[in-house]
């Protein structure tokens, strides 16, 4: 989120709210996630399938931040707590990292 920018307008998650929305969460990613793997390789080139890949990898965050979830990289996702985000990476198995707001995907720590 951009620096001074209104996290009151956003949606904030409780850990079990994000928990029980993963799963449809990773749903919507493997399937987005073999989509793309599967044009990539039927494409004649990788140009042929850059604008089926970027339909799919839109459609997808769409889907994700339609749910009030911040889309932050390729098949990576941030739910805003109120003090952080509960992140989670594609193909990770559960939500099981935090960050700050200032420190980032590289600053996550394990959340048990």
């Amino acid at each position: 989120m951009p620096e001074g920018a209104d996290r009151s307008k956003k949606k904030v998650f409780t850990y079990d709210e994000a928990a029980r929305l993963l799963p449809e969460v990773r749903r919507l990613t493997d399937e987005a996630y073999h989509a793309v793997e599967e044009i990539s390789e039927t494409a004649a080139s990788a140009e042929a399938a850059q604008p089926a890949v970027e339909a799919v990898v839109t459609r997808w965050a769409n889907d994700v931040m339609n749910m009030g979830i911040d889309v932050k990289g390729l098949w990576l996702i941030d739910f805003d707590n109120g003090s952080g985000y509960y992140c989670w990476h594609y193909p990770e198995e559960g939500l099981q990292f935090f960050h700050t707001y200032e420190e980032g995907f590289r600053g996550r720590t394990r959340i048990h």
